[in-house]
């Protein structure tokens, strides 16, 4: 099965069967049996991309219920550190995070579930990020996390003088004190 879970429940990686030809490749990268045979049932409305910069941190980003979202992430092109914090108050590893290299050559996924922020940053010199979204975003129920919170330890695996953030992403407050 191309599935493997994570330490914090519900996070799923997703390794699809790739097929190489001299052509180039091709695999699945969402097939909605599949993913039922690996227990994500959800229905995708919404598709994004990004492209970014070395050092570039996106993130941590949630929506609050009732536009909570849960995402297929992966990388089409460079490397990124991709991160989740789990913020479902009743879930046994509230406050733990989980990192994952994404990239355009291991074309390994990440199934996010509802309930988690989410960030990313680039590790190689461009990356083209794209995910799945199984709810519309809505700017009223945006949430953030400080991706430097002591109190969670991320590490990003890269110097923190050259991350690269927006204005947003450094406002957003530290896990505690989040929106529910």
């Amino acid at each position: 099965m191309p599935f493997t879970p994570t330490p914090i429940g519900g996070l799923m990686i997703y390794d699809p069967v790739v097929f190489p030809d001299d052509r180039g490749y091709f695999f699945e990268s969402f097939n909605r049996l599949r993913f039922g045979e690996g227990g994500v049932y959800t229905d995708f409305v919404q598709d994004n991309e990004a492209k970014s910069g070395y050092g570039v941190l996106r993130g941590l980003h949630y929506q609050a219920p009732p536009f909570a979202q849960a995402k297929l992430v992966r990388v089409i092109e460079g490397e990124v550190l991709d991160v989740v914090v789990d913020i479902r108050e009743h879930s046994p590893t509230y406050g733990q995070w989980y990192g994952v290299r994404l990239s355009g050559d291991n074309k390994r996924q990440l199934f996010i579930p509802r309930g988690f922020a989410h960030g990313y940053v680039v590790l190689s010199e461009t990356a083209i990020f794209a995910y799945k979204c199984d709810n519309y975003y809505s700017k009223a129920h945006e949430g953030g996390l400080s991706y430097n919170d002591p109190a969670l330890g991320i590490d990003w695996e890269i110097d923190p003088a050259g991350i690269i953030l927006s204005e947003k992403d450094t406002s957003w407050p530290p896990f505690g004190r989040h929106r529910k």
